[in-house]
């Protein structure tokens, strides 16, 4: 690994202002999960205006600009996603104060989709030439319930050619390394309900939810590395003087290691069999699921590439698990990582800010590590 050279240092100097702006302007653009078709076509026409040619939107509306692929069996997927978790269809409010750019989504994943986009460009303008063709990949519905439906699509049109994978999501100062994987159910229960005096001791579906959750917080997790579960909506019922004839609940459970999620995933089945039992109506819908990552992929490689690019430029990366695009080739045996380009706050809220100069500092990072793919 080499420090940057001086045509890439001078390239990213002065393309900055450049990121700044398009950063403002697509942070603007709203994109909830599965409606990404606005920021889609943003980057799409962008990628065409910096001299990308074979752009396309594919039908997860993931925009893919497959550079020097042709009979290329080692690709190097490198990726941001244009969703955010927030339902708006109308244009996001942005701010700027004391060198902060502010809106919702910014940082996660805007600011990074911007980066993605000018590592293209970067290569595109100065001709640079990799080792193994690089597919530059702007990818839907990572956030949520969007269940990584963009990285799955890629991957089943990739079958097979993917050798590694760069996802850049989230902050400068650390990476992920290890896939939290996750589960998620929606849960409704019915019975007959009644009227509260009238029909007094009829079973109420709340109650019997109450006992579920119950139930769900009396286990005590597995030691296979990080396991939490988690109830994060319920809702049912008609009004104070009617027995609940029905209730709905949210709740998923997660685990950075397979066996935690395998444990996991029985004692959820003996619950739910259980109430099924107790002659009340309990129908389960999965509405999330994100793999864990194989055991033994050799991460070496591609951990201490990252490391060096980010040491080269004076920062000591730290290493954890997340929940992120990296879920889905880590669960087939790829290698791949996460990590961003800024420094910010706010990630998921709508005060979310990024500081604009930090990401001087990320693309350094950034382009010396795609450097590292050239020849």
């Amino acid at each position: 690994m080499k420090e940057l050279n001086q045509a890439l240092l001078s390239w990213l100097e002065s393309h900055h202002e450049e990121y700044i702006k398009d950063l403002k302007e697509l942070a603007q653009i709203p994109a909830p999960s599965g409606k990404e078709e606005k920021r889609a076509l943003w980057v799409k026409n962008w990628l065409e205006a910096h001299g990308a040619s074979g752009v396309v939107i594919d039908e997860a509306l993931n925009v893919i600009f497959p550079y020097h692929c042709e009979g290329c069996d080692q690709l190097t997927v490198i990726n941001a996603h244009t969703d955010v978790v927030f339902p708006d269809m109308e244009p996001l409010p942005l701010k700027e104060e004391d060198g902060k750019i502010c809106a919702p989504g910014v940082g996660d994943d805007t600011a990074n989709v911007i980066a993605v986009l000018q590592m293209a460009a970067m290569c595109i303008e100065l001709k640079l030439e990799p080792k193994n063709g690089i597919l530059f990949v702007l990818n839907s519905c990572e956030e949520g319930l969007g269940n990584l439906k963009g990285t799955r699509q890629l991957m089943k049109d990739y079958q097979g050619r993917i050798a590694k994978w760069f996802a850049i999501d989230g902050g400068l100062d650390s990476f992920v390394n290890k896939a939290v994987g996750s589960k998620r159910y929606e849960i409704t229960i019915e019975t007959e309900g009644g009227h509260s005096y009238g029909r007094f001791g009829n079973r109420n579906a709340i109650h019997y939810m109450a006992k579920m959750i119950d139930t769900f917080y009396t286990l005590k997790v597995p030691d296979f590395g990080r396991t939490t579960y988690n109830v994060g909506l319920i809702e049912g019922g008609t009004s104070v003087n009617t027995i609940a004839q029905k209730c709905t609940m949210l709740y998923e459970y997660r685990s950075d290691d397979i066996r935690g999620m395998e444990y996991m995933d029985k004692y959820f089945a003996s619950v739910i069999a259980m109430f099924q039992t107790m002659g009340i109506t309990v129908t389960v819908e999965k509405v999330g699921d994100r793999p864990c990552g194989e055991l033994g992929i050799d991460m070496s490689e591609i951990e201490e590439q990252l490391t060096a690019a980010a040491r080269l430029n004076g920062i000591e990366m730290t290493a954890h698990s997340g929940s992120t695009d990296c879920n889905i080739p880590l669960s087939l045996g790829i290698p791949a990582v996460c990590f961003g380009v800024y420094r910010g706050f706010g990630a998921h809220t709508r005060e979310e800010w990024i500081d604009a100069q930090s990401t001087v500092l990320g693309m350094k990072i950034l382009a010396t590590l795609v450097q590292d793919w050239m020849k």
